[in-house]
């Protein structure tokens, strides 16, 4: 579920938008800039960090008014917008969004990491990403797409935590003498035995069913110290989807991202002197833990070529950019015919040299 919020320009009653350049709100309109705070926004009562098993920060009375939801028939994903507004379009598939009801909130955002490249610099990143692949298809990259971009608030639920671990590895040990006659390689396999307790603050998990998580973890990292405050001003004239993968689904991946990341710290810093180490056994214990609900600023075109989806995603804070690139068959064959000529001509060559000599 997705949410389109709407800012008023006290000035001339024009529709305000985030500006990333100057990181205020501003009327497009008579070009007045605000502060986030100068805006009206309904009093929320913002709980601390919470444990993983309790409820997080619920919408604040009469935050929700006048908002509704549409339905994308196609993708099947949701939309929040103000009641007022027209055809609108679904950020995921592009297909045109109807009319579904009155909205009822659950979790409100804990914070929000503003975005901090705008869509030009999106745009910019798309062609850059594209530029100088051979096997493109011709007119996969046109103005069209570039105009599909999307900034997208995408929602993570973020886990802290204690973990400490105990970790068995198998640790090899290679040996390599020779004599006269032969070469020896002796392998010795040991037991290794780890303890300790490693401190996790904001693991990300991707709260939405809709965007792929290998490609949200692949524009990681975010810069969390530059998170905000949650305030739907951030929202003008961006969408924002609403989670729709629960706080026990998100921890399942986050306890698997924790595990691995507990496995590569004590290998790296605490496994010494073997040629290869390779896990056997790891049993943690998690205290202390707790999760936040925030929206992450996410630059998101789709695109379809030859009936298949290509997605790309461009972290709106960092820039770093992603996405599969489709391939020109026809293309990436005659290079594969012209190299294997030009490798038999050589191979000629070679010989015709060897007769002469």
């Amino acid at each position: 579920m997705s949410a389109v919020t709407e800012q008023k320009c006290p000035c001339c009653g024009g529709a305000v938008e985030f500006n990333v350049g100057v990181q205020k709100l501003k009327c497009p309109f008579c070009d007045t800039e605000f502060e986030i705070t100068d805006m009206p926004q309904a009093e929320v009562n913002t709980a601390e960090p919470i444990n993983w098993n309790s409820q997080a920060t619920q919408w604040g009375a009469g935050e929700l008014d006048g908002v509704s939801v549409y339905s994308c028939k196609s993708c099947g994903g949701e939309i929040v917008a103000d009641a007022a507004t027209g055809a609108t379009s679904c950020p995921y598939c592009g297909n045109q969004v109807v009319m579904k009801g009155q909205f009822s909130g659950a979790y409100r955002p804990d914070f929000i990491i503003p975005f901090k490249l705008d869509k030009k610099a999106a745009k910019e990143a798309f062609k850059k990403h594209l530029s100088g692949k051979k096997f493109m298809p011709k007119g996969f990259l046109d103005d069209n797409k570039l105009e599909e971009i999307k900034g997208v608030y995408v929602p993570h639920w973020l886990f802290s935590c204690d973990a400490y671990s105990q970790v068995s590895f198998y640790g090899e040990k290679v040996t390599r003498w020779s004599d006269k006659n032969y070469e020896y390689i002796k392998t010795d396999t040991y037991d290794v035995y780890r303890e300790g307790s490693v401190t996790f603050d904001n693991v990300p998990a991707d709260a939405s069913k809709k965007i792929d998580d290998t490609l949200m973890e692949s524009i990681e990292p975010f810069d969390l110290s530059q998170a905000v405050d949650f305030n739907t001003a951030y929202l003008a004239g961006y969408v924002a989807d609403k989670f729709d993968v629960s706080v026990d689904e998100g921890s399942v991946r986050a306890n698997e991202r924790i595990r691995q990341a507990v496995f590569d710290e004590f290998k790296e810093n605490a496994v010494r002197g073997y040629n290869e180490v390779s896990e056997k056994n790891i049993n943690m214990a998690v205290t202390n833990g707790f999760f936040r609900y925030g929206l992450l600023p996410v630059w998101l075109v789709n695109t379809t070529w030859n009936g298949k989806t290509y997605t790309y995603a461009m972290n709106g804070q960092t820039g770093k950019f992603v996405g599969n690139i489709p391939t020109d068959e026809k293309k990436a064959r005659l290079m594969g015919g012209l190299i294997g000529a030009a490798v038999g001509l050589i191979g000629y060559g070679l010989l015709w040299l060897i007769e002469l000599l």
